[in-house]
């Protein structure tokens, strides 16, 4: 199933701490993981978050303003977000294409102000705040189960398919494929359920698919790799190791132009 890795966190980060885990079974096909990030104690300068897109939705807390929450998405580009000196958020990454809330209420964003939307996230917030990761976890999985229950996290057949053959799929016609549709089809519908076109979709999956598959699995040649990897991510496949190397596992690094 689709595995995307954690946003880029400079190696020098010792004071910053990352946690995730997996939801419990039932909800497996809905959450790809819940998360966690902290400071352990405050930071001599800000930290920068580089968020790499990876068409996941998330339902983002933040833990020391529990006013603050929201829902969040990146569509082609990374982000850099500015998190400061000290902090402490946890979140439910979604997969790709379950979301059904409002897509108004997507941030592509820092998240820094108060949430007024219609969404339990502030309450949910109250109840997560001053547990550890261990009992949040419970508190997010029935959050995800209300979510469930109201259609505004829905199992989405087209894009679980899609997911589930990554490893053969290298063009728009081999996800339509694997997704038992016609390309047509396949447009509308993953257009209305991820607010993507195929083509940006297949982008995101398989920049993401570039840090646990050898990059030749993924595109034509590595000129096109390199291209297309500095295009979403801002830097090289090497320098963005060099840089957030605790991310992930890029695979035959040493072969890629800087």
């Amino acid at each position: 199933m689709y595995d995307p890795i954690h946003d880029g966190m400079q190696s020098t980060a010792e004071a910053v701490c990352y946690a995730d885990a997996r939801p419990p079974e039932h909800l497996s096909s809905l959450v790809h993981c819940y998360w966690e990030l902290k400071t352990v104690y405050p930071l001599a300068a800000d930290f920068q978050l580089h968020a790499l897109p990876d068409a996941c939705v998330n339902l983002l807390f933040n833990l020391l303003d529990t006013r603050i929450a929201g829902v969040t998405a990146l569509h082609t580009r990374f982000e850099l977000l500015n998190l400061g000196k000290a902090f402490h958020y946890a979140g439910v990454q979604l997969f790709p294409g379950v979301w059904r809330g409002d897509p108004q209420e997507l941030s592509d964003r820092f998240v820094g102000t108060p949430y007024g939307g219609p969404l339990p996230l502030v309450s949910v917030n109250h109840r997560l705040a001053g547990l550890d990761f261990q009992a949040q976890q419970a508190v997010m999985t029935t959050l995800v189960e209300e979510l469930q229950a109201g259609g505004l996290v829905v199992a989405n057949p087209v894009t679980e398919s899609i997911l589930r053959q990554l490893d053969s799929i290298r063009t728009v016609a081999d996800m339509a494929a694997a997704a038992g549709l016609s390309p047509r089809q396949l447009q509308r519908v993953i257009r209305q359920t991820t607010g993507f076109a195929p083509h940006d979709l297949l982008k995101v999956l398989r920049l993401q698919g570039s840090f646990r598959r050898h990059y030749l699995d993924l595109y034509a040649d590595q000129s096109h790799y390199i291209h297309s990897f500095r295009k979403v991510a801002g830097y090289t496949p090497t320098r963005y190791a060099q840089r957030y190397g605790a991310a992930g596992t890029m695979s035959d690094l040493h072969n890629t132009k800087t």
